[in-house]
């Protein structure tokens, strides 16, 4: 079998199609205000061009203001939905106060937050040691943005009877893996943070996804090479799913073979521990 259709086949097994009633999520978003952040590239583009035809407001956020203005255009010529854009680095106080400001006056409240903006770092400790910054701006933008957006969003969902739906990765399910100190913090941080505040949430009529992603083909893997040979979903993919996600209001999504992986990453994170007692490999110096 030539690789390139072995690759297929493998995506396939390991992510297999995401079915989405179109008709049900139209009925679903019919009015309503989804705003999406991280929205000009990968999983938050996919997903505005998912909607697009759909009987909705939808406020675009990222840093790329003409990517925004592009999409925005192009929506609005071509399809049903509505379209705002917000330039903002979230990790900027100023620019998140504005989008904040912004938010609290729209005329008919939000009703949707998909939480995508992120930012991953593979960098070992030893390459980190005079790279303090990796952890303060993962940190930043990969759980205080979303707090903080949240946080004072939160008041406007519970009018709406709303939904929060996170973007988040198998990562924060596996033992931590060397390399990925930074980005499994900071995507940990806010997992446990969303999962604690979700019943406080529903309770207040707010339903909450956390969707855990594997590897997806969009422009945050390019610079790690092995991540370019591996299968993994499409943007198109996940937007699926987070579509599927309006309408079911599922609390979770998660790949068939977590499991596998859970028990995978316990057994390769112990392998060094084991060879360094069995004399295998380098000695501490």
């Amino acid at each position: 079998m030539p690789s390139a259709n072995l690759h297929r086949l493998l995506a396939y097994l390991l992510y297999p199609p995401t079915k989405l009633n179109k008709p049900k999520l139209e009925r679903q978003l019919a009015g309503t205000t989804v705003l999406i952040t991280g929205a000009s590239s990968g999983i938050g583009e996919q997903l505005a061009y998912l909607l697009a035809d759909m009987r909705v407001h939808l406020i675009l956020v990222a840093r790329r203001e003409a990517k925004l203005a592009t999409m925005k255009l192009d929506i609005e010529t071509k399809a049903a939905a509505r379209v705002s854009v917000f330039p903002a680095d979230l990790r900027d106080p100023k620019d998140m106060e504005g989008l904040l400001t912004f938010l609290h006056q729209l005329p008919d409240g939000l009703d949707i937050v998909i939480s995508n903006a992120g930012h991953s770092i593979h960098r070992s400790i030893r390459e980190s040691l005079d790279r303090y910054h990796d952890f303060t701006r993962t940190m930043a933008i990969n759980y205080f943005a979303p707090v903080g957006l949240l946080l004072s969003t939160i008041p406007l969902l519970e009018k709406k009877k709303g939904h929060i739906i996170n973007i988040s990765t198998v990562n924060v399910m596996l033992v931590p893996m060397p390399h990925w100190a930074a980005y499994q913090a900071s995507k940990s941080a806010l997992d446990t943070w969303f999962r604690s505040a979700a019943s406080e949430l529903n309770m207040m009529g707010i339903a909450t996804t956390s969707i855990y992603l594997p590897l997806v083909r969009t422009p945050m893997i390019l610079p790690t090479a092995a991540y370019r040979r591996l299968p993994a979903m499409s943007p198109e993919h996940v937007a699926k799913m987070i579509g599927n996600a309006i309408y079911t209001r599922r609390q979770s999504f998660k790949p068939w073979w977590l499991i596998f992986g859970q028990l995978a990453s316990v057994f390769v994170r112990t392998m060094p521990r084991i060879s360094r007692k069995k004399g295998i490999g380098h000695e501490d110096m």
